[in-house]
């Protein structure tokens, strides 16, 4: 396969070229927007999932505050979320593989218990008061271990709760604003409970949050897999997976690109315990202010996902994503107005997501069902380790050139990668196009029509 070769792709049936999207969406001023919600059990994941994510978020800020407070070192806090990142980015191909031959319900219930049993543990050594920097490496590590399995398991499980194939794109933004909105919320509950009764608060009613998606899986209406044994080793399936993504250029594009993004973009939330305390004399309710503003930046560009009608035209959101959180970064280091940082906290919030949730969106609609589960194990890697990279990256800079001036840099990496972005954009659209005519998101081209019309039958 050469590459710009297109793969086969398994969609639904094609609409007629007179079709478009708009019409074969429910009518209603708002009402498109909302539209995966009218399936069952994607309505039953959205309410589970939307508990469990502000007790995600409650652990994320006070996992890093409590590091900041036993350590005060940056460098510190880039290692213990490094300990987490490694180990999903390791297993993430075998794991790719793996959940392909399994159960995705069992699999998420599987991975959701031991997710509550790591944030009881926190819990209960935190309230202790004998937890230690060690034990805080192991137990991140151990969620690693855990999220390698359960994000390309739960985002080849969005095909299953959506009947209708052409609801996915809506199904993934309201997926990313549900999180993104929890990150808005949590956040700012963690600085207060952390302020008023301490950290391992959070790590409790995380622990038990838990149970809310556990539910919600369990209580889905699901029609039985097919899980038919492959003839494939694991090694072979892994190839495949590899030559797939390695051969499309539209998937190797967005992946590269999105990884470059999560490695120069992402990793100033593990500074931002720095910039509260140091840059804005603050302490875990400024923190939880400036987490809480990047939230708020986020749910708004998840939002602006949702209302689409379509994920024609997403890749230059991506790019135009990317140049706007480079700019954020610049000014946030350059900034010690508390106003002015959470401005650009916004702002980076907004295009850190877009770039996440329209290139998760933009992938899952091109890939084949056969692949699916590989080929988000290659994002889930290209997440986890380039965030992983780019935390002890940030860490060490911070630790040398101080925090200010290491997100100023990182901005200006993410300024020149939007550029070569738009530099790939013209071919990455054209490889993208044939695929969208055919699942009827686009119009055939008129000439392709009445060549159509002449062929000989067979």
């Amino acid at each position: 396969m050469t590459g710009d070769e297109r793969p086969t792709q398994l969609v639904n049936k094609p609409l007629n070229s007179s079709d478009t999207l708009e019409t074969s969406l429910p009518q209603g001023s708002m009402s498109h927007a909302w539209r995966a919600l009218r399936h069952r059990n994607f309505k039953l994941f959205f309410f589970g999932q939307n508990i469990s994510q502000l007790g995600n978020w409650m652990t994320r800020l006070a996992t890093t505050w409590l590091v900041y407070r036993l350590t005060h070192s940056a460098l510190l806090l880039g290692i213990v979320a490094f300990s987490g990142l490694i180990v999903s980015f390791l297993l993430g191909p075998f794991a790719g593989v793996w959940v392909e031959r399994l159960d995705r319900r069992k699999l998420l219930v599987w991975t959701q218990a031991a997710g509550a049993v790591q944030s009881l543990a926190l819990a209960g050594l935190t309230l202790a008061h004998v937890i230690n920097l060690w034990e805080i490496i192991a137990l991140t590590a151990f969620q690693g271990l855990i999220n390698a399995f359960d994000m390309p398991g739960r985002q080849s499980f969005l095909v299953r709760m959506i009947e209708d194939r052409k609801d996915l794109g809506n199904a993934i933004a309201i997926n990313s604003s549900m999180a993104m909105g929890a990150g808005l919320i949590g956040p700012a509950i963690a600085g207060l409970v952390i302020g008023a009764v301490g950290e391992g608060w959070c790590f409790l009613i995380d622990g038990v949050s838990y149970l809310a998606v556990i539910v919600s899986l369990l209580l889905m209406r699901l029609s039985p897999m097919d899980l038919r044994r492959n003839a494939s080793s694991m090694l072979q399936q892994m190839r495949e997976g590899w030559d797939y993504v390695r051969t499309f250029r539209p998937i190797r594009i967005i992946l590269l690109f999105f990884a470059l993004i999560c490695l120069m973009g992402h990793p100033f939330s593990v500074l931002l315990p720095v910039f509260a305390a140091q840059v804005l004399h603050g302490g875990p309710t400024t923190l939880g202010w400036l987490a809480g503003a990047s939230g708020i930046g986020a749910l708004v560009s998840g939002l602006s996902l949702v209302v689409r009608k379509s994920v024609v035209g997403l890749t230059s959101m991506v790019q135009f994503a990317a140049l706007m959180l480079g700019g954020a970064l610049i000014v946030f280091g350059l900034s010690h107005a508390f106003w002015l940082s959470l401005i650009m906290m916004v702002c980076a919030g907004f295009g850190m997501m877009q770039v996440v949730a329209a290139s998760n969106t933009i992938i899952q609609s091109l890939v084949p069902e056969d692949k699916r589960a590989r080929v988000m194990s290659y994002f889930t890697m290209a997440f986890f380790g380039a965030t992983l990279f780019g935390s002890l990256l940030a860490g060490a800079l911070a630790q040398w050139i101080g925090a200010p001036s290491t997100v100023i840099v990182t901005g200006a990496f993410c300024i020149a990668g939007s550029l070569w972005f738009a530099l790939e954009l013209r071919q990455v659209n054209a490889a993208i196009e044939p695929i969208y005519q055919g699942m009827g998101l686009l119009p055939v081209p008129a000439i392709e029509l009445i060549s159509e019309e002449h062929e000989p039958a067979t």
